[in-house]
Parts: structure tokens; C-alpha cells; sequence
């Protein structure tokens, strides 16, 4: 096995040059191109109502990312649902919460978040609210989140609310498959969109055999489960990021070194 051209399942980094990635490139003398392999949706109001979810039997919203505070209050406004004043909102970071203001006028509404940034440091937001009864807007393949993990810990009431979907994004019409020696994955949504555009794809062929590579043990277990070889696995003690563990690969399989 040889590996001269890397496709990488997401998208660039802003500044590349300046990326682990690059690093690599100057290296091993390789070629590394990024293409994300789906795109997210949000749900209607029709798939939202058949969870039997109500928003308002609860008295806080969590959120984790920009994307869900888009989705959300798009689904409440196609809902016709009036949150609240006294709702709570608890973020992951200060960006998340300022972006709120984008829907709610952040002096009037209860907005916690946790200071230095930390996501894991809402925890302690959490523990001192335990009273509340949260919702948890997340997308269809992140049920199983360390909110919800923590919340059942700690046997404080929550409901975790699929508000968004991934779907395969349209790889055959911008990506040349067959051109790639490494392939990374980051998620099982980016496995499925590989199975669904190339549903005849060979990992191992007469010609080659394609390495891939997984960032998190959903991604690998994906791999494994839909029948392929992983090569490249993180993080793990040894590799702590998917880079490192790439470095470490390409000092065997790379076909040129620097």
C-alpha cells in the first residue's frame, strides 16, 4: 500500500496553511483534498410533532452549537409555539449564547453559559439548576450525547429532541473516488454517504487497497460494521488527534518522505 492522495471527509480548515493538515502535506509530499460528505436538515413540523415532544412542558433549552439554535427556533416558528419568557437557555460556550441574540432579546431572557468556554463546564450550570426539566435540540444521529449521559447520572429530568437530520451530499458529481489511496471519516453519516453514492465501491481491488481512517469510535464502528478494514484510528493514548495518527501511518505508507 502506498499513499499519495488523501480525501478527508469534512470540510477545510479556514486557515489550512496554518492546520496539522498542511503539516502533513510538506512532510510525506502528499496531496490532501477536503469534501464534506452531507449536509444537514432541518425536520418539519409534521416529523416534529410525531415524537409527541411538547416544548413548552419544559422550562430549559440546551444548546451545543450555532446550528442548533438555527434549527430549533426555525422549527418553533413553523410550529407556532410562543416560548416563554421564564424559559432558561444553557449554553456550551459565549458564542453560542450571544448568537441567540439573533432570535431572543438576550436582557430579557435567563441565557447560562460557562465563562472560560469549556463545554464540558456546563456541567456545573446543570447541577446548580437541577430543579429544571431541559430539552436537549440535538440531530437524529446524536441521540446518545454526554448531556444526556450526564443528565441520567445525575437523575435530573431532560428530553432530547432530534430537530435536525444528516443526509448523504451529492460526492460523485465533485469527487473523483477513485483517485483517493486514504479516505477519513469523522462520522457514520459520512460512512453512509460513501455506501450510498458509490454503492459498488471495492475498498480492496486487484489495483489497490483504499486505507481509511476514523476520528471517534462512532466513525470506526461504522467502518468495521459496514464491512471495511480501518487502518487509522483516534483519538487513542498513543494518538490523541486524527493528524497524529495519520503521521504515524504515513511514515510506512506514504510514497514519498521528506
Amino acid at each position: 500500500m502506498k499513499v499519495k492522495n488523501i480525501l478527508i471527509s469534512q470540510n477545510a480548515p479556514a486557515e489550512f496553511d496554518k492546520s496539522p493538515y498542511a503539516d502533513l502535506t510538506r512532510k510525506y509530499s502528499i496531496n490532501i483534498d477536503f469534501f464534506k460528505f452531507f449536509k444537514m436538515e432541518g425536520i418539519s413540523s409534521r416529523e416534529f410533532r410525531e415524537s409527541h415532544i411538547s416544548i413548552l412542558d419544559h422550562d430549559a433549552i440546551v444548546f451545543s452549537s450555532r446550528n442548533a439554535v438555527d434549527y430549533f427556533f426555525n422549527l418553533v416558528k413553523e410550529l407556532r409555539v410562543e416560548l416563554p419568557e421564564k424559559m432558561k437557555y444553557f449554553c456550551t460556550t459565549d458564542q453560542v449564547a450571544f448568537y441567540l441574540q439573533k432570535y431572543i432579546q438576550f436582557r430579557k431572557r435567563k441565557i447560562f453559559f460557562n465563562k472560560n468556554n469549556n463545554p464540558k463546564g456546563v456541567f456545573d450550570l446543570f447541577l446548580k439548576n437541577s430543579e429544571n426539566k431541559y430539552l436537549i435540540p440535538c440531530g437524529a444521529d446524536s441521540m446518545g450525547t454526554q448531556y444526556a449521559d450526564f443528565f441520567k447520572e445525575h437523575e435530573i429530568s431532560f428530553t432530547q429532541a432530534v430537530i435536525f437530520k444528516t443526509v448523504p451530499a451529492d460526492i460523485k458529481s465533485s469527487v473523483d473516488i477513485n483517485k483517493y489511496d486514504m479516505i477519513v471519516f469523522f462520522s457514520p453519516s459520512g460512512v453512509f454517504s460513501l455506501k450510498s453514492n458509490y454503492p459498488d465501491f471495492q475498498q480492496i481491488s486487484e489495483m489497490k487497497e483504499v486505507a481509511f481512517g476514523a476520528l471517534g469510535e462512532a466513525a470506526a464502528h461504522a467502518i468495521e460494521e459496514s464491512g471495511f478494514k480501518l487502518h487509522v484510528k483516534a483519538p487513542t493514548k498513543e494518538y490523541p488527534s486524527i493528524t497524529a495518527a495519520m503521521d504515524a501511518f504515513l511514515k510506512e505508507y506514504a510514497t514519498r518522505k521528506r
